[in-house]
């Protein structure tokens, strides 16, 4: 059987991650999130993975080189087979690279690579947006599901908060870091017939619906 992969591309704020994980279940392939592949290989006590616990303990952040290893050990578990659809990896075009070895190495196909793209204004607004109960934890948006009383929860009662990284001037620097880091692998897989350039623009059903003809999808 050929695997058949299909990565996410984005800034933050997008919605890759609620998009990956819908395309994951209507394709019936294992969503695999960066995030989730390291806590599975530390916890797994994998050699890679007792590498990955010492970094993290140490406080530095996980290199290139630990990310790929586990990437290639999530890839021959059994449920991935059929194929994975990634969200967060590759993030430098180091881990594309390794990514493309990896894929010919097991002449696999990666069948889709889909780009969400949304103006800054609009990823601003959407995440600045964000509310956050004090006590219960509840998210609101002041803008697509705000409270019945503005700063108070539905649920508890507790008080509206904007976290931190939620604030315009943190979010604008974190694009700036996507930017220098991950928009170069949109050049790298641009000219591929796989690669779709997709609008985030919208309600999440809206582009959803656009990533299910891109990819060709029968829902």
């Amino acid at each position: 059987m050929v695997a058949k992969h299909v990565i996410f591309l984005g800034a933050p704020g997008v919605g890759k991650g609620t998009q990956a994980q819908r395309l994951a279940q209507l394709m019936d392939l294992p969503h695999v999130s960066t995030g989730d592949m390291l806590r599975a290989s530390v916890q797994s006590g994998s050699e890679i993975g007792l590498r990955a616990a010492a970094v993290m303990e140490s406080g530095a952040l996980v290199g290139d080189e630990i990310i790929i290893g586990i990437v290639a050990e999530r890839l021959l578990l059994p449920d991935a087979a059929a194929g994975v659809v990634f969200d967060g990896f590759p993030r430098t075009i180091h881990q594309a690279n390794a990514l493309d070895n990896l894929v010919s190495a097991h002449r696999d196909q990666i069948t889709a690579v889909l780009h969400i793209n949304l103006s800054d204004e609009e990823i601003v607004e959407r995440l600045s947006g964000r509310r956050v109960c004090s006590k219960c934890g509840a998210i609101y948006h002041i803008r697509y599901h705000a409270p019945a009383v503005n700063e108070v929860c539905d649920i508890c009662g507790g008080v509206l908060l904007q976290r931190e990284d939620d604030q315009p001037a943190v979010i604008r620097k974190r694009l700036a870091v996507y930017q220098a880091e991950t928009a170069p692998l949109i050049a790298y897989y641009h000219d591929r017939p796989a690669y779709h350039l997709v609008s985030g623009e919208g309600e999440a059903d809206e582009v959803f619906s656009r990533i299910v003809e891109a990819v060709g999808v029968v829902r």
